[in-house]
């Protein structure tokens, strides 16, 4: 029996920059490595739900060749640990939250730059409060988580 398709969902405070962003360059690098699998991203916070992207993610996702316009923010709930083989945080609060939240034999739950050599421990920054360069920063962190996390799949 083949094993099951990875699911992995991305979450960090909002679900309107960093997790869109993270879903999107996993979603890029899995379709350039032939993996298939399936992806989303959520918010431990409910305020932004039912919005899009923030703008300035969806700019820097634009000059990457994608398009995010049509993701929706929503909250992770409690079905998500059964439904997705994986569940990755993009910095340590959001981490913590998912850990408390996970029911045994729950997904495993992971920080999105510990599958980067190197990178163990450390979080991807929040750029909502700054300019355009902290977006440009985000994309390339989450890159690299999501083509690390893409070859430790392909494994």
């Amino acid at each position: 029996m083949p094993a099951p398709k990875p699911a992995v969902l991305f979450v960090c405070l909002g679900n309107i920059c960093r997790s869109p962003l993270a879903e999107a360059a996993f979603r890029q690098e899995a379709a350039r490595a032939g993996l298939e699998a399936h992806a989303d991203s959520a918010g431990t916070g409910d305020w932004h739900a039912g919005e899009p992207p923030d703008r300035r993610a969806q700019a820097v996702a634009r000059r990457h060749g994608i398009d995010i316009a049509s993701l929706r923010a929503r909250q992770v709930e409690a079905a998500d640990f059964a439904r997705f083989t994986h569940i990755v945080a993009l910095d340590h609060d959001n981490l913590a939250r998912l850990e408390r939240m996970r029911p045994p034999g729950g997904a495993a739950v992971s920080l999105l730059l510990d599958h980067v050599p190197g990178r163990a421990g450390e979080a991807v920054a929040d750029p909502y409060y700054g300019a355009q360069a902290g977006f440009d920063a985000t994309w390339a962190d989450v890159t690299a988580g999501a083509r690390a996390l893409v070859a430790k799949l392909r494994r």
